[in-house]
């Protein structure tokens, strides 16, 4: 089943995990929206920014599946009433940012979250 899925922290480098996380949920052909700080594209995938998709965030509610986090708890403060208002079905965090405060969050809302690497699950076919 396809799960389409929010890339928060997308990067336009491609040494960055985030980067890789775009392409490879393209490959297994999950519809793929990306925010990062900067727009641009990764392999044909529209990056928009942060702003662009605060302003987008109507259109985006209960259509996103899955929010994949790529952005550190120091700086997570500001994109958690985002990533409630978008109703996904769970996040997931992926090493570096765990936040208990989020989770708590998360729980309040009836929002499911799991502590993973979305490159493993891709790869192991636990997505």
């Amino acid at each position: 089943m396809l799960k389409p899925t929010l890339v928060l922290g997308a990067s336009l480098k491609s040494i960055r995990y985030s980067h890789l996380a775009v392409q490879r949920l393209q490959k297994y052909n999950h519809p793929v929206i990306a925010v990062g700080l900067r727009a641009g594209t990764i392999d044909g995938v529209e990056v928009i920014t942060f702003e662009s998709a605060f302003a987008k965030a109507e259109t985006d509610r209960n259509t996103i599946d899955t929010v994949t986090l790529y952005i550190g708890p120091k700086h997570q403060h500001q994109y958690m009433d985002y990533v409630v208002s978008l109703q996904p079905k769970r996040v997931i965090f992926n090493p570096g940012t765990e936040n208990l405060e989020f989770y708590t969050l998360l729980k309040e809302n009836n929002i499911a979250f799991e502590v993973a690497c979305t490159l493993v699950l891709l790869g192991t076919n636990q997505y």
